[in-house]
């Protein structure tokens, strides 16, 4: 077999292409009239930039919460005054020396990255603990919160306004999942057979997914999400090409855990991106299976396909102590290595460190993710719930300083901490 039968032939991408702009494609069609129901795309973006303002998300805040807005009044104000500790003094602190700006090596700094902020004064507590303990807040923010819930209670423009105010990132995950009840067929542990096939999105779901998505991305702003289903994926790019500004991040449950697996996510991201060769695919967490050398691999993947700059691998450094991983899993000295060569990786804490998780009367569990505020305040766990969000704060900033006493930079929150722009290097 030659290499040159692997290129695809013009015909079929003209086929393809054909198959897209048909006024008869009904999978098409669908899509769009779901668009068409918030306007044309142009109407859209107007509407989700005046919407995910600080100045509208304030306001939303003080009229279904003001004891938040006191809080983000809170939050501005130490930001003003320079109440956080800056990089350079933090830096300094961690390596037991005078680092001055510029010291560290940023070409291939890794963002810090926490999940899940599930309630708003979880943030809060995290700032006045930075302040306190001089420590640092991360630069990207994931939520796992049911979002009609949070909507409800003003969590959901409060948290959108304390991370524009850190300079953040923050990511949210749609109501539109398998844990709705979306296969009717699934259900416990007695059926997990059936979950094999994704985490369940069928029918109807993905269009069900592209209205949520449009309906708090032109109410909220919120314009970026968790991706979880290849049905939902390809709706991401399809949205994006018609012209509506959306971004999103796809799951560690869609299984990218080998370097072939990630080849057919990016050929799909740079197949379906603009003609200014820009995709709303920001990021994708690898599975906590792959290893150094593959993930390595998969980023030399990204750098050929010409995504290197715009989608970020998204690498758990931490994860909950219960329901997801064996234990003890800790991948920091992974990250140490790998960002020696790769740039634009997001170190991931979804747990504490294993030492303080099996010491904790709490310790972290994935499913609480799933559970209602209504049912945590009933069982008295919220308190509980903080700390072990706390443990993974304090996990995040020994990445930080581990990071800096080897002598690379980081992605922190930069309107709290200061910003760091990436310097060129040759990578190998």
């Amino acid at each position: 077999m030659t290499r040159e039968k692997l290129a695809i032939n013009n015909r079929v991408i003209d086929d393809l292409n054909e198959l897209l702009i048909d006024p008869e494609n009904e999978t098409v069609n669908r899509l769009q009239e779901v668009i068409e129901k918030y306007g044309t795309p142009e109407e859209i973006n107007e509407k989700a930039k005046e919407a995910g303002s600080l100045e509208n998300l304030l306001g939303r805040t003080t009229d279904q919460n003001p004891s938040y807005a006191k809080d983000l009044e809170w939050l501005m104000e130490q930001r003003d005054n320079s109440a956080f500790v800056s990089l350079e003094e933090y830096n300094s602190h961690a390596c037991g020396k005078d680092i001055l700006s510029g010291d560290l090596d940023y070409s291939c700094a890794p963002t810090l990255e926490i999940s899940a902020l599930q309630y708003f004064p979880w943030i809060i507590d995290e700032c006045r603990r930075s302040i306190e303990k001089r420590e640092i807040l991360p630069g990207r923010f994931i939520r796992v919160r049911n979002m009609k819930e949070q909507e409800q209670d003003g969590d959901l423009s409060a948290v959108r306004a304390a991370t524009k105010i850190a300079g953040s990132s923050c990511v949210e995950t749609l109501d539109t999942k398998g844990t709705d009840g979306s296969n009717i067929h699934l259900g416990g542990p007695e059926t997990l057979t059936g979950y094999f096939g994704g985490i369940g999105q069928p029918n109807s779901y993905p269009l069900k997914w592209v209205d949520e998505l449009l309906y708090y991305y032109t109410n909220y702003g919120v314009n970026e999400v968790l991706n979880i289903n290849p049905g939902t994926v390809l709706t991401g790019y399809l949205l994006y090409r018609m012209g509506v500004d959306i971004n999103f991040k796809i799951s560690v449950f869609m299984g990218n855990d080998n370097p072939y697996s990630v080849f057919w996510t990016l050929f799909m991201a740079k197949l379906l991106a603009r003609p200014d060769g820009t995709t709303p695919l920001s990021g994708f967490n690898l599975s906590n299976s792959i290893d150094s050398e593959h993930l390595a691999h998969s980023a030399r993947i990204r750098k050929e396909l010409g995504l290197e700059e715009q989608v970020r691998i998204e690498h758990h450094i931490t994860e909950t102590w219960n329901s997801i991983v064996i234990q003890p899993y800790n991948k920091r000295d992974d990250l140490l290595e790998l960002v020696r060569s790769i740039p634009n990786i997001s170190a991931k804490h979804e747990g504490g460190d294993p030492e303080d998780e099996q010491n904790s009367s709490y310790p972290s569990d994935i499913l609480h993710y799933f559970r209602t505020k209504e049912e945590i305040l009933g069982s008295g766990n919220m308190g509980s719930l903080r700390d072990s969000y706390l443990l993974k704060h304090i996990s995040v900033n020994r990445t930080a300083t581990a990071l800096a006493r080897q002598g690379t930079g980081y992605i922190a929150a930069e309107n709290l901490h200061g910003k760091k722009k990436r310097r060129e290097k040759n990578v190998a």
